[in-house]
């Protein structure tokens, strides 16, 4: 793949996306396209990108969701879950005794694994008469179609998942396991680019947005965690990743004690959060 060729995707794929492209990357990178080739019947990297030259969009989705990173396991990073499970949720719970109601989102959600994980720790709660709306997201359309699913190998189910979870939650198969029916109920999937706008969410209580900002570019990064603020109620928290940050939003967002990535909107919120402990 020639320089210029790689400024070009590297280009495309910020602007569809946000992702950044390192010069660092570029080794692989055809490698990741090659699925994409086969799918549309190039050759080579060269016609691929010449038509993508010509203002294809199908392919340029394509090629921009074969860019994501989909690296993902059941409880990924159990210390963030395990404040969700003692600390958090419960305290959402609290303060939401009244209206008995949570929003929750879980965004770039890749093979599913991250929102079936919160779903098992929600059943596990009482929340008899709760509503729950428990959305699931991701820039990659056979990503949300294979976490709609719900159908894993026993590799998969291994990672981060005990023998007792897997009994509770999943449905044995021939070739794998498959989640509950009890489980697929709470859960709606959608397809979407956290490019685009976010005119469906409001009044978010839970956003969790994992691992995925680190591959953005610094526009792209601050864009994401405006919007994300402006979905979110007063007292909402926003998941990253554990080696993420709010760098540049540190006015919308507060980081709760603990080190684990987990903000509230503002720092002024928190006493509205302990208070109703």
């Amino acid at each position: 793949m020639t320089p210029d060729d790689f400024h070009f995707l590297a280009r495309l794929v910020r602007r569809r996306g946000g992702l950044a492209l390192g010069d660092g990357k570029g080794a692989g990178l055809e490698q990741r396209l090659m699925p994409v080739m086969r799918r549309f019947g190039f050759r080579e990297s060269a016609a691929l990108i010449g038509e993508l030259r010509l203002g294809n969009d199908t392919l340029a989705a394509a090629v921009t969701e074969a860019m994501t990173v989909n690296e993902t396991s059941f409880f990924r990073d159990p210390p963030q879950f395990a404040r969700l499970r003692d600390e958090m949720l419960p305290r959402l719970l609290t303060a939401r005794g009244q209206e008995r109601h949570l929003r929750i989102w879980s965004a770039a959600c890749a093979a599913g694994q991250e929102v079936w994980s919160l779903a098992m720790m929600l059943d596990a709660m009482p929340l008899h008469g709760w509503t729950i709306d428990l959305v699931a997201s991701d820039i990659c359309g056979d990503a949300v179609a294979r976490a709609a699913a719900g159908h894993y190998s026993q590799y998969e189910v291994m990672r981060g998942l005990s023998e007792e979870d897997v009994a509770r939650h999943f449905v044995p198969q021939e070739s794998g396991f498959l989640i509950s029916d009890r489980l697929k109920r709470m859960v709606r999937f959608r397809k979407f680019n956290l490019m685009d706008s976010y005119g469906w969410l409001d009044g978010l209580d839970l956003v969790l947005c994992r691992n995925v900002l680190m591959h953005f570019d610094r526009a792209a990064r601050l864009s994401v965690l405006e919007r994300l603020a402006d979905t979110m109620s007063p007292d909402g928290l926003l998941v990253l990743g554990d080696t993420e940050t709010v760098q540049g939003c540190a006015d919308l967002y507060q980081e709760l004690p603990g080190g684990t990535g987990i903000y509230m909107k503002a720092r002024a919120q928190i006493t509205r959060l302990n208070a109703a402990i």
